[in-house]
């Protein structure tokens, strides 16, 4: 895949308080080149932001696909499902691509394993320890229309919407 379409343009990457973060995904019912072109955004806004992870939400588009680029490990997953969330429960600092200049302590489990369909239409699975468990589990949350933010306790949460404004605010400047 080709990393040259979006050099000097805005990201495309929706932020908190886009709707389209908040719907859950709609299933991918057929491969096709509109697929594969949202594939190629997904990716790009991806290595762009250099993130472990993306969404199709996080560009906007309501579909279940996922991207993972996490320790060497590179995968696109369509109409992606959680199997299974095991291990022990471990609290790790995490961000997201949507909620820029924010971070918290989020609980999740230390091994994920996800089935999902690849772009040449293979069905897939992945299991996950440790970033990749996490990366797994935190891309799903966006596919369901959920943030990290919602894993937070009601005043941590509070505390990290007055430091994502103030970062926004920071920004426009």
């Amino acid at each position: 895949m080709r990393v040259t379409a979006m050099q000097g343009k805005k990201s495309p990457i929706r932020t908190l308080g886009d709707p389209a973060l908040r719907r859950p995904a709609e299933v991918v019912e057929t491969i096709d080149e509109d697929i594969r072109q949202i594939c190629r955004a997904l990716v790009e806004a991806m290595l762009r932001a250099g993130g472990a992870g993306i969404a199709a939400p996080q560009i906007g588009i309501s579909k279940r696909i996922i991207a993972l680029d996490v320790d060497g490990h590179f995968h696109i997953l369509i109409n992606p499902e959680l199997l299974a969330s095991e291990g022990e429960t471990e609290e790790t600092t995490e961000g997201c691509l949507s909620v820029p200049g924010v971070s918290a302590p989020v609980a999740r489990k230390t091994c994920a394993t996800v089935a999902g369909t690849t772009l040449d239409g293979e069905r897939i699975e992945i299991r996950g320890e440790g970033l990749l468990a996490r990366a797994i589990q935190h891309e799903m949350d966006h596919l369901a229309g959920n943030l990290f933010l919602d894993h937070l306790s009601p005043a941590r949460r509070r505390s990290l919407l007055q430091q994502y404004r103030r970062h926004k605010d920071d920004e426009e400047e």
